[in-house]
Order: C-alpha cells, then structure tokens, then sequence
C-alpha cells in the first residue's frame, strides 16, 4: 500500500487505464482472430480489415499500443488480404 496520498490515487488512476487498455486489446485481438477465419471470404474480410486498421490507430491515439506495434500489425494485415485476393 502507498504511504503517500498521491500515490494512492496514482495505484487507482493506473488501475483504470490498465483495465481500459486491456479491453482495447482484447477487441483487437477477436478482431485479428475473426479476420483470419474470414479466408475464404475476401470481400468480407476487407470490410473487417479496414475496421480494424482504424481501431489500430485509435488504439495508438489513446497510448493503449505503441505506434511501432500497430503499423507492424496494419502491414501484416495488407499482406494478408494481398495473399487471399491472389488465390
């Protein structure tokens, strides 16, 4: 326990955001899941692709992800779709 009130509310404030980027990051990640069942399926999986690159980079706004990580993750989703679009 904190000793100084400060950073008592610090624990609480940290608690918060925690809880916050947690549940960001498991949207993006059944999103990420549900783009990959959507194979078969490229039209579909574009509408869902283009959904969650903008949830990507809302994810960034907010500090939930670091930039590096979301761009990596948007381009391995453009080589997806290229990959399904091909066959």
């Amino acid at each position: 326990m904190p000793n100084i009130r400060s950073a008592a509310k610090r624990v609480r404030s940290d608690a918060k955001k925690r809880a916050r980027n947690m549940a960001v990051l498991s949207e993006l990640k059944s999103l990420s899941k549900r783009l990959a069942q959507l194979a078969s399926e490229p039209e579909k999986a574009q509408a869902l692709a283009s959904n969650l690159v903008a949830r990507y980079d809302k994810a960034v706004t907010k500090n939930a992800i670091p930039r590096g990580r979301a761009n990596r993750r948007k381009s391995r989703i453009a080589l997806f779709l290229a990959k399904i679009k091909k066959k």
